[in-house]
């Protein structure tokens, strides 16, 4: 049941607390009693929007790096991969080359032992023709002269031995020539084999080096597309946490335009007498319990404060004039809607809170019409109390 206290008479106040005006010079308006200003939540969100749009635009500028280095390495790589098919084309010709010339290679040593058959051959003939001029009864050139009829015939016989000597000899000398030739031809096809298979050795080297940095970069480029991954998923993040951040800072731009609002009205409206207002009997509860939450470790006196700005809230026609309504008004007092006030109220508060009840609840006013508190901060000129500032 509701206890209302006799009325003596209302008188009308054209003021707030002279503190609120200070508030609004610094555009510090209503805010959770003992947290922060609407003012400042909205400088905090606009900073912390800051910082998230600095490092949004870190992420975007580490992508592009990403996708600009991920291009150069797909450039290198696709050089490399031309580089890779070259070498591999070069190691097939010098394959086939190699092949060619081992081929060659049998042929000639084919060529050689048919040049040595050859060159055994005319030797044989040489010795046989040998053998018929000067083993068969070895004549002598005097014998032969003899036996001829004429010098004519001497001498026809002697240059026919001649040339058939000298022929065997050009011949013998031609199959000799011939095979040095074909050996000699041999060493060089040797050679050359011996050099194309180094150059084969060297460029297999070479494409395994190239493999390797194919590899390397495939797995690098593979990297930098994960990174890459990364980022787009952090931008979108961070695009998430900047759509939130506005429109939380729209709410509270729009808070604080109420608020502004809410102070002018005040400005413009009636104040009440402590003495006119009717208590409920569960206030005193409500107020103490508040205040603890609050106040709990403040003096005296800035319990007492905590709970004059209640009663303010309740003397003046902007706010609700019940205790319940004041407390409970949406986004003003914090331990109301955290749930640590539904707690203190089942443990009940402390002696000193509930003498601060009902010195406030009497029409204490050490803070004068103040209807705002929060923790002492430098941009506040106010009415300081142990840790906190009334205004």
């Amino acid at each position: 049941m509701r206890t209302v206290y006799p009325v003596k008479g209302k008188r009308i106040h054209r003021f707030i607390c002279g503190f609120v005006v200070l508030s609004l010079v610094f555009g510090l308006c209503t805010t959770d009693v003992s947290g922060e200003t609407t003012s400042e939540k909205i400088k905090k969100a606009e900073e912390l929007k800051k910082e998230t749009e600095e490092q949004k635009k870190a992420v975007d500028e580490k992508r592009e790096d990403l996708e600009d280095t991920k291009q150069q390495l797909q450039d290198y790589l696709n050089k490399l991969n031309g580089e890779l098919e070259q070498i591999s084309d070069n190691l097939d010709k010098i394959e086939e080359r190699i092949r060619d010339k081992e081929t060659e290679i049998v042929q000639t040593k084919l060529d050689i032992e048919a040049a040595k058959i050859d060159e055994k051959r005319q030797y044989e003939l040489m010795k046989r023709h040998l053998k018929a001029v000067y083993e068969r009864g070895n004549p002598s050139l005097f014998e032969t002269f003899l036996k001829t009829s004429n010098y004519a015939d001497f001498l026809n016989k002697a240059e026919y031995i001649s040339r058939i000597e000298e022929y065997d000899q050009g011949m013998f000398d031609v199959l000799a020539n011939q095979r040095r030739t074909i050996e000699e031809k041999e060493k060089v096809l040797s050679e050359e084999v011996e050099q194309l298979n180094e150059l084969y050795d060297d460029s297999k080297a070479e494409k395994n080096k190239v493999s390797t940095l194919v590899n390397s970069t495939s797995g690098t480029i593979a990297a930098t597309s994960g990174a890459i991954s990364a980022a787009e998923i952090e931008q979108k993040a961070y695009e998430n946490e900047l759509q939130i951040q506005e429109a939380n800072l729209a709410a509270l731009n729009k808070q604080l335009e109420e608020e502004k609002a809410m102070i002018a009205k005040a400005n413009s409206m009636s104040w009440s007498n402590a003495s006119d207002l009717g208590f409920d009997v569960s206030d005193r509860e409500l107020l103490a319990c508040l205040i603890y939450c609050e106040a709990g470790g403040e003096p005296y006196t800035g319990q007492v404060a905590v709970g004059s700005v209640v009663i303010n809230r309740m003397r003046s026609a902007a706010y609700p004039n019940t205790m319940v309504g004041v407390i409970y008004q949406k986004g003003q007092f914090t331990p109301a809607r955290s749930g640590r006030l539904a707690t203190r109220l089942s443990l009940g508060a402390t002696e000193s809170c509930y003498r601060a009840a009902d010195e406030a609840m009497a029409g204490a006013q050490p803070v004068g019409n103040c209807l705002y508190f929060r923790t002492k901060i430098p941009q506040i000129q106010g009415i300081i109390i142990g840790g906190h500032v009334f205004y």
